[in-house]
């Protein structure tokens, strides 16, 4: 929909993104009034779902009527239980079982704040990697973008992210990467379409911190990628193209609970790169939708009327 906001619920079909979280895990989210270090605390409310990077795009995806497909690696009772829910919420999985069990992801969510504690992944087998490189090969054929996201678990080689890119590409598919740390630095040697750092990822990547947007176009330039959108948190999105650089921004600050907003905001631009919407349509989309996750009680979830309402305040400035 091109000069307007991306619309919800419409179950079309059209060119379908294939979202890879590898180290995928099983979401709690614990709601309370105010978290006191070495306190007793009486829990208002517990949500579970699935949950991992990748997944959490895959739902947004869906909630904005994108054909998706989630996959990575599952295992165990909490691995079956992830793929129940997704299939409960109607998000297609092609998830591949491994031996191990899958991880947990705890949040404890006060009103304005909100606590992460990250389980360590499961060990995977070098068979399982196999059997992942060949599922992940049918898969791609069938996709016109794939969103790498999130961490590696143990066992999987550190330059995965490089090799999967390169498989996409050989399908014919875009590829969007959205890591940290080695598997980061690994996989932009295969050359995405596009990669997500957030401003400390991208910090580690160019060695130096960059507090401001505008500051960072000339060094994200120099990055192994065609386009670069760094995150800044409150000062919002920084694009880097080949057609041109923008900074896009909401002007008030939004309170909540910001897990799950990187992963709104990588949802929002897989799905203007399926639809070919111009960049500073696409941004707009991804600072309203993240702040949208933000402001939302459960991690990787948005309410689409807040989103709407959100998208009218976002300002865009090109550099």
């Amino acid at each position: 929909m091109t000069g307007g906001e991306i619309g919800g619920g419409d179950r079309r079909v059209g060119p379908m993104v294939l979202t890879v979280t590898l180290n995928a895990a099983l979401d709690v989210t614990y709601r309370v009034p105010t978290l006191v270090p070495g306190a007793t605390h009486r829990v208002t409310e517990v949500a579970e779902q699935a949950g991992g990077k990748g997944v959490n795009v895959a739902r947004v995806l869906r909630a904005l009527g994108a054909p998706v497909i989630a996959t990575g690696l599952a295992g165990g009772a909490g691995g079956a239980r992830l793929r129940s829910l997704l299939a409960e919420e109607g998000v297609r999985e092609a998830f591949v079982p491994i031996a191990a069990e899958s991880r947990r992801t705890v949040v404890v969510a006060e009103p304005d704040a909100a606590t992460g504690l990250w389980e360590p992944g499961p060990t995977v087998t070098p068979d399982e990697w196999t059997a992942f490189r060949s599922r992940f090969a049918d898969l791609v054929r069938g996709a016109e973008v794939v969103v790498l996201s999130g961490s590696l678990p143990p066992g999987v080689p550190v330059d995965a992210y490089r090799a999967l890119i390169e498989a996409a590409r050989e399908a014919g598919a875009r590829t969007m990467l959205d890591s940290s740390g080695e598997a980061l630095r690994h996989g932009l040697t295969a050359g995405p379409d596009l990669v997500k750092p957030n401003a400390e990822e991208l910090a580690g990547l160019l060695g130096r911190a960059l507090s401001r947007p505008a500051e960072a176009v000339g060094a994200v330039r120099a990055l192994k990628a065609r386009t670069v959108v760094a995150s800044f948190g409150p000062e919002g999105l920084l694009a880097v193209t080949e057609r041109g650089s923008w900074h896009a921004l909401l002007p008030h600050p939004v309170a909540g609970n910001p897990t799950g907003a990187g992963d709104a905001c990588a949802a929002a631009l897989a799905h203007g790169m399926i639809h070919h919407r111009p960049w500073p349509e696409r941004l707009a989309d991804a600072v309203a939708l993240s702040a949208a996750a933000v402001r939302a009680p459960v991690a990787g979830r948005v309410d689409l009327s807040d989103y709407r309402r959100l998208r009218r305040d976002v300002t865009i400035k090109e550099l």
